[in-house]
């Protein structure tokens, strides 16, 4: 599995871990995705979390003392890092170098975290047991917050008139679904993600698809981002 950056840890940080702690919890966190993307929160076991983290079931619940309350904290993790990207989009910003740096970013995520994506899908296709009263209130005033940045972008006459928040579930769907199909993607076209001329091809060409939709010539952003 691919290991979560130092960056993308700082959510687990609190003012009296010790470096120790924040290492162990961040190891079972990270051992704790790869185990719920594949096997749900039904069919994964503590047991296995733990021999992942490298460490023992009893050390593990020192940290967590339940399997649900690992699970809960990973989406916590995976909701603060997935959105990160979405939070700056700049309303000062062009929406061609808005758009297509958001693209990028959500890309590289896909690439980078695919199990984080794949969780997160799992949860929400669940019913979002867990994290439903955060999609309602948090995530709903982000969103809320970006589809006011992309109205004023109509306004101003810089992109064709859209819904906003069907814009945004466009690029969440259409990024993430070269995580969350990773194995489909593969089998048809021998690559994924992990090929670097194929992650810039993917780059490239969804960032087209969405900006030329916007009514933005994609090659003429494409310069500006370089």
């Amino acid at each position: 599995m691919t290991g979560l950056n130092e960056q993308s840890r700082e959510p687990f940080k609190t003012g009296g871990i010790s470096r120790i702690q924040e290492k162990n919890r961040s190891l079972i966190l990270e051992a704790a995705l790869g185990e719920f993307s594949k096997k749900g929160f039904s069919g994964a076991t503590v047991e296995r979390i733990a021999a992942e983290a490298g460490m023992s079931k009893s050390n593990l619940l020192y940290y967590f003392p339940s399997k649900e309350a690992i699970y809960n904290a990973a989406l916590a993790h995976i909701l603060e890092v997935w959105l990160a990207p979405l939070k700056t989009l700049d309303p000062q910003g062009e929406p061609a170098d808005e758009l297509a740096a958001y693209i990028r970013q959500k890309i590289a995520m896909s690439a980078t975290y695919p199990e984080a994506s794949r969780l997160f899908a799992n949860e929400v296709m669940q019913g979002a047991p867990q994290i439903l009263p955060i999609l309602e209130t948090n995530l709903k005033r982000l969103v809320d917050e970006k589809c006011q940045v992309i109205e004023d972008w109509i306004a101003a006459g810089k992109i064709r008139r859209i819904d906003p928040v069907h814009l945004i579930f466009t690029i969440w769907a259409t990024t993430q679904h070269y995580a969350d199909f990773s194995v489909q993607i593969k089998a048809l076209t021998g690559k994924d993600l992990s090929d670097e001329d194929f992650l810039r091809e993917t780059e490239q060409s969804v960032t087209a698809i969405v900006l030329n939709g916007l009514g933005i010539t994609w090659p003429q952003a494409e310069q500006g981002a370089e």
